[in-house]
């Protein structure tokens, strides 16, 4: 954010809290480096926050807007989709607002309960219009939020809240953008393809190493066949639009497909992207598409870590669709 406030004087940044810096710290010092005319303090109003960044940007401004926790930005909802999303469409590419990026706090943090640990991407899978971000680490974060206020449409970008203070990496200090819409595939396998985004990338890659080198209560549990199968991991990243060339054709070659998600199963981005690949890759399919989700409740205070997708469950889904 400090880069873009530095490279764009029509950029401002506001939200609830925004110029003390946030409730994550994530705006720590930009109020007196760019001044409380460009960071700033909104009312307690995600209708307003958003209302206003599209009326910002409408009037060409970068507007950054800040919805302090994901769980919020319902009410922000009839905004964003009914507007923002629709903005250019309506008027025949005549004006846009397209220089809105709405930045919110998502996923579990292991004890938000109801509020503060919900996964909202989906709810977002209709907006025509939209794009919406996820970035698993510090150095995508930066790379993808600068992508992102760039782009030429409005982009939801949801940052997972347990990452900002597990998360360790050295992040260049440059200015440097990493391309929206496109996924990234961390390891290269030929027997099964792993899909997510966000926290669960970590969880996914626990579940890896315990597929090669199960632990001994593990063991008995897990053939050696498929102990030894090689497993694609992708990080989805764009969420909307997704990379559907990058998945195909890693089904294509491995033939079955573990999507990973923290939110809901019903209703998820997982049924998007399976009945999409089914559609694409029916013939080349060894086992039906697996989906790895939360619960189709609300995510519980007291039983958290039951309702999210963890290593074990991943690594259950694993091996049932390598011995299918």
């Amino acid at each position: 954010m400090s880069i873009a406030l530095m490279k764009d004087d029509l950029a401002v940044v506001f939200g609830e809290d925004v110029a003390f810096g946030g409730v994550f710290r994530c705006t720590m010092g930009l109020a007196e480096e760019f001044g409380r005319e460009r960071v700033f303090n909104t009312p307690l109003t995600e209708q307003g926050i958003a209302g206003f960044g599209i009326g910002l940007a409408s009037m060409g401004h970068t507007a950054i807007a800040e919805i302090q926790f994901a769980d919020y930005i319902f009410p922000a909802f009839d905004q964003i989709v009914n507007e923002a999303a629709k903005h250019r469409f309506r008027s025949g590419s005549q004006f846009d607002v397209g220089s809105l990026t709405i930045r919110c706090p998502t996923m579990s943090v292991g004890h938000g309960g109801l509020y503060h640990s919900q996964s909202p991407e989906g709810f977002f899978l209709g907006a025509s219009g939209l794009k919406v971000v996820i970035p698993r680490s510090p150095i995508q974060a930066k790379g993808l939020l600068l992508g992102a206020i760039r782009d030429p449409n409005p982009v939801i970008f949801m940052e997972p809240k347990i990452l900002y203070r597990s998360a360790v990496e050295q992040v260049p200090m440059d200015d440097y953008e990493i391309p929206l819409g496109k996924a990234e595939t961390l390891t290269r396998g030929s027997d099964l393809t792993v899909l997510t985004w966000g926290t669960p990338v970590y969880h996914c890659e626990t579940a890896l190493h315990m597929l090669s080198s199960p632990p001994e209560s593990l063991a008995k549990h897990i053939p050696a066949s498929v102990r030894s199968a090689k497993v694609e991991l992708i990080d989805l990243r764009t969420i909307l639009p997704w990379d559907v060339e990058t998945v195909t054709e890693s089904v294509r070659r491995t033939g079955r497909l573990v999507i990973v998600h923290e939110a809901s199963r019903t209703g998820g981005v997982g049924g998007e992207i399976a009945a999409e690949i089914q559609n694409r890759c029916f013939l080349k399919l060894n086992a039906p598409v697996k989906r790895v989700t939360g619960w189709d409740t609300p995510v519980p205070m007291q039983y958290e870590k039951f309702y999210i997708p963890d290593a074990l469950r991943i690594l259950d889904a694993m091996v049932e669709t390598l011995n299918y």
